[in-house]
C-alpha cells in the first residue's frame, strides 16, 4: 500500500521571511525520503506545505480556503510561488536519484459551489505505478462562485489518502508531535474534543488552519496518521511510529 507523506511548510522554509527554504532541513527531510524509495519499498506519494512562500500570497490577497478572489494575478501570484518551492524541492529529491514529479492541484481539481473539493487523480496513481514519486502542495484552485480559493496541503493528503489506498500517512513539521498542556508529546489522540483545550494556531501567518486543523483532517482518515518532528523521518519511512498517533 501507498505511504504518504507530508513534509510541513514550516520545516522547509522559514515562515518568518517570505519566500526563504530552510536549506538544511529541506536536504536532511531529501535525504530521508531518498533512503526509502526503491528496493521493493512501499510506493511513496509527497504533498509539501507552502511555509513562507504560498502563505504570504495568500494573505496578502486576502484568500484562505474560505475566502476566494477572482483577480487572476493575484491567483497567479499564489501559485507561482508555491511552483517555485515545489521546483526547490524536486531538484532536492532529484539531486539524490529521487524519480520525482510534480502534481499542481490547480491544474487538476476545483471545489463545487458547495465548496466540495473534486480532484480526479488517476495520474498520481499511474504516476505510482510507473514508479515515480508524485510531490503535491498547497495552491488555489477555481472554486465555482469565489474565482479562486486556497486548497491546503492536508487536504492534498487526504485526496491521496481516500484515492491511493494509503496504509500510512506522516505529517513531518518542526514539532516533535501534538503537545498536551504541560508541553509533553501525546502518544495518541482518537477524538479532537479530548484535545482541543490544548491545540492551538500556528504563531507565523497560515492561512490553512494551523495543528488544530491538522488533527481535526486526520482524525478523519481510515488510514493511521503520524506528526512527527524530522528526526522522525527516517524512522516513520521505515514503518516505526514516531510522534504523536492520530487515529
Amino acid at each position: 500500500m501507498t505511504t504518504v507523506l507530508k513534509l510541513g511548510g514550516s520545516l522547509i522554509t522559514n515562515k518568518e521571511r517570505r519566500e526563504t527554504l530552510d536549506d538544511a532541513a529541506l536536504s536532511v527531510a531529501a535525504d530521508a525520503v531518498a533512503g526509502a524509495v526503491g528496493g521493493g519499498a512501499d510506493p511513496l506519494a509527497l504533498v509539501h506545505g507552502a511555509g513562507s512562500f504560498g502563505h504570504h500570497y495568500a494573505e496578502k490577497h486576502g484568500v484562505s480556503v474560505r475566502e476566494g478572489t477572482t483577480d487572476a494575478g493575484a491567483a497567479l501570484e499564489i501559485h507561482g510561488s508555491m511552483t517555485t518551492l515545489n521546483r526547490f524541492v524536486l531538484s532536492r529529491l532529484h539531486d539524490r536519484d529521487v524519480p520525482a514529479l510534480p502534481v499542481h492541484p490547480l491544474s487538476a481539481g476545483a471545489r463545487d459551489a458547495g465548496a466540495t473539493l473534486d480532484m480526479p487523480i488517476p495520474a498520481v496513481r499511474t504516476m505510482l505505478g510507473e514508479g515515480f514519486v508524485p510531490v503535491s502542495h498547497g495552491d488555489v484552485l477555481a472554486h465555482e462562485g469565489h474565482g479562486t480559493t486556497i486548497i491546503s496541503g492536508d487536504e492534498v493528503v487526504v485526496r491521496f489518502v481516500e484515492s491511493l489506498d494509503a496504509g500510512r500517512v506522516g505529517l513531518c513539521s518542526t514539532v516533535d508531535g501534538v503537545y498536551d498542556a504541560d508541553g509533553d508529546v501525546i502518544d495518541r489522540i482518537e477524538s479532537f474534543d479530548a484535545v482541543a483545550d490544548v491545540l492551538g494556531g500556528s504563531d507565523a501567518t497560515d492561512v490553512t488552519g494551523g495543528m488544530a486543523g491538522k488533527v481535526r483532517t486526520l482524525l478523519d482518515l481510515d488510514a493511521p496518521a503520524y506528526v512527527f518532528g524530522a528526526d522522525g523521518l527516517a524512522d516513520f519511512l521505515a514503518g516505526g511510529e514516531p510522534g504523536t498517533r492520530i487515529g
